[in-house]
């Protein structure tokens, strides 16, 4: 677990820089994890609203995800992920998704989740105070942070980005599903990492 989740922080650190501040949580009958901020290079906490803060989990790849039908979890294979969001800093108090960030991570141990690209997490309450969002998109792996490959027989860790949703993109989505929400946000040029946004148009 311990060599995991090593080689998972040095690679957030070889994608996005070395992390500004973070902080760790520990839920009954789960695993330490712990939360970590960055700054894009070059950029400061004083840099202004074209800041981008980014907060990556760190623990949630150190066990496998396992199907809860499963009666006795393989202990190495499975799916391996960890959890990024990207918003613009200034705009709101963010760093208070430090807490929600971590009940995400811990879900797969909590309420045996296995969390992919296309699934929707509700949070239950704001991502941060005055936030417009209590849920997010799980977006495909690759993109930011790429995935991180472990030796055999442990599967890759994937870097899963996280797009905040509005109630009412939330709802739309779970009818019409990722691709058309994500397709939707596209057309409409909406900044998916402004943390004040209003939801899209969804006529």
């Amino acid at each position: 677990m311990a060599e995991v989740l090593s080689s998972v922080e040095a690679r957030l650190r070889s994608a996005l820089g070395e992390p500004e501040a973070r902080a760790a949580m520990t839920f009954v009958g789960t695993d330490r994890i712990e939360v970590l901020r960055f700054l894009d290079p070059g950029q400061t906490p004083d840099s202004g609203e074209g800041a981008v803060v980014r907060y990556a989990t760190l623990g949630m790849s150190a066990r496998p995800m396992a199907d809860p039908t499963v009666v006795v979890p393989d202990p190495d294979r499975g799916p391996r992920a960890e959890l990024v969001l990207s918003v613009r800093a200034g705009l709101a108090d963010t760093d208070k998704v430090l807490r929600p960030l971590a009940v995400l991570a811990a879900s797969p141990q909590v309420e045996g989740l296995v969390v992919s690209a296309g699934a929707s997490l509700e949070v239950g309450e704001p991502l941060w105070p005055g936030a417009p969002f209590s849920s997010v998109l799980v977006g495909e792996s690759g993109g930011l942070v790429p995935d991180l490959e472990l030796a055999a027989p442990l599967e890759p860790v994937r870097f899963l980005p996280l797009l905040p949703m509005t109630p009412n993109e939330a709802a739309w989505k779970r009818v019409k599903g990722a691709q058309a929400l994500q397709e939707r946000w596209l057309a409409h040029g909406t900044d998916l990492r402004d943390p004040l946004r209003g939801s899209v148009a969804l006529d």
